[in-house]
C-alpha cells in the first residue's frame, strides 16, 4: 500500500470558515484514501501563512514523526511560509507542495523563502494552469516538476431560473480580497432595477470591512443579505435558487465557486483575474469584467437584468459547461500522479 503523509492547516474542517482550499484538501485526501492510499494526516495549528514560533515548532514536530524517505503532501498555505523547517526536511523526506495561492508577495524575504521551498520540493501540484505559469515565471521552476490538478465538482441539480433573473448570489469570505465592496458600489448604479443579492461567506475574517459593507448595504433596504458561511446541502440550495453568481474578486487562482455555480447551470459574472477563465471554459458560460471596476460591473449587471435573450444564451452556455466540468476523481488522479512521480527514495 502506498503511504502519504498529508500536512494540513488545523482549521481544514472548520465549518465556520469554509474555503475553497479547505474543501479541495479534504476531498483530495478522502479521494486518495478511497483509491487505496494509506493517508496519514498531520494537522498543524497557527495563523498560516504568517506563523509564529509555536506554529513552526508544531510543524517541525509533525515532520519529525514522519519516517525517513516518506512521501509528504503539504498544503502550500503552510509550506510556502515555512522554509526554515521544510527546506532541511527535504533532505530526509520527499516533499510535494500543493499550491492553492502562491504568496508572490512584494517582500523579498518571503518570496525567497517560498522559492526555496518550491525549488527543493520533489514535486508541486497547482490548482490551475495560471498558478503553474506564475511559479515558472517568478521562480524559474521547471514546468515538468508541476502537475496541474484543477478542482473537480459534484454535478448537481440544475437551478430553476426566475423570470426576471434578479436572484443574485456572491459566495466567498466577506473580506477585501473578494471584492464585495466593488459589488456594493456597482449596486448603486442599478438600484432602479429589481434584484436581490445574498452574500454567502464567513463574516469574521475582517470585521471592519464587514461593518463598512453593512453600512453601504443599508441604502438598498433589505435587498442585500449577509447570510454567513454555508456548506453542504445549504450551499447547494443557495446555488439552486440563484439566477447569477457574481464574483467580484481582486484575485483568484481558479475560482471553485465559479465551477460550483456552473455545475448547477447557473451563469456567472466574474472579475477577469487569475485562473477564472479555466473554470469558465470555452463555452462562453461567463460574463467577464475588469477587477476593481464597479462601473464595468454595474454595466454588466444592467445588461443581465434587462436583456432576456442574454440571460437565455448564458443559461445555455452554462448548461454546456456543466457537461464538461472535471469531477473530483479526475482531480484525485492528477494529484496521485504527482505523488507517484515525486521520485525514488532519498537514501
Amino acid at each position: 500500500m502506498k503511504t502519504v503523509h498529508a500536512v494540513l492547516p488545523a482549521g481544514v474542517d472548520d465549518r465556520a470558515r469554509p474555503s475553497g482550499g479547505n474543501t479541495y484538501d479534504r476531498l483530495v485526501c478522502s479521494g486518495l484514501a478511497a483509491a487505496g492510499w494509506d493517508l496519514r494526516e498531520h494537522l498543524v495549528g497557527g495563523d498560516w501563512p504568517q506563523p509564529d514560533r509555536a506554529a513552526l515548532a508544531q510543524l517541525a514536530d509533525a515532520l519529525a514523526a514522519v519516517p525517513d524517505d516518506a512521501l509528504v503532501l503539504a498544503d502550500g498555505l503552510i509550506a510556502s511560509a515555512a522554509a526554515d523547517v521544510l527546506v532541511p526536511a527535504t533532505r530526509r523526506v520527499r516533499l510535494v507542495v500543493l499550491v492553492h495561492m502562491p504568496l508572490g508577495v512584494p517582500d523579498g524575504a518571503a518570496r525567497d523563502a517560498e522559492r526555496a521551498v518550491l525549488t527543493n520540493a520533489a514535486g508541486i501540484v497547482t490548482t490551475s494552469g495560471w498558478t503553474r505559469d506564475r511559479l515558472v515565471e517568478w521562480y524559474r521552476i521547471d514546468p515538468a516538476q508541476i502537475q496541474v490538478a484543477r478542482p473537480g465538482v459534484h454535478i448537481a441539480e440544475i437551478a430553476e431560473p426566475s423570470p426576471a433573473g434578479g436572484e443574485l448570489l456572491c459566495v466567498g469570505a466577506v473580506a477585501a480580497h473578494k471584492g464585495q465592496d466593488v459589488l456594493l458600489d456597482a449596486f448603486a448604479d442599478v438600484a432602479d432595477l429589481s434584484w436581490r443579492c445574498r452574500l454567502v461567506g464567513s463574516l469574521d475574517r475582517d470585521p471592519a470591512f464587514v461593518a463598512t459593507l453593512r453600512t453601504a448595504a443599508a441604502a438598498f433596504d433589505d435587498r442585500v443579505e449577509f447570510v454567513g458561511p454555508l456548506t453542504g446541502a445549504d450551499l447547494d440550495h443557495a446555488y439552486r435558487t440563484s439566477d447569477l453568481l457574481v464574483l467580484p474578486s481582486r484575485g483568484e487562482t481558479y475560482g471553485m465557486v465559479v465551477a460550483e455555480a456552473l455545475a448547477h447551470a447557473v451563469p456567472v459574472l466574474v472579475s477577469d483575474v487569475g485562473g477564472v477563465r479555466e473554470a469558465i471554459g470555452d463555452t462562453g458560460a461567463g460574463l467577464l469584467v475588469p477587477p476593481d471596476d464597479p462601473r464595468a460591473l454595474a454595466a454588466a449587471l444592467r445588461r443581465w437584468l434587462t436583456d432576456a435573450d442574454l440571460r437565455a444564451r448564458q443559461r445555455g452556455a452554462s448548461a454546456d459547461r456543466r457537461a464538461t466540468l472535471p469531477g473530483w476523481p479526475d482531480t484525485v488522479q492528477q494529484v496521485a500522479q504527482a505523488l507517484a512521480a515525486a521520485g525514488t527514495p532519498i537514501r
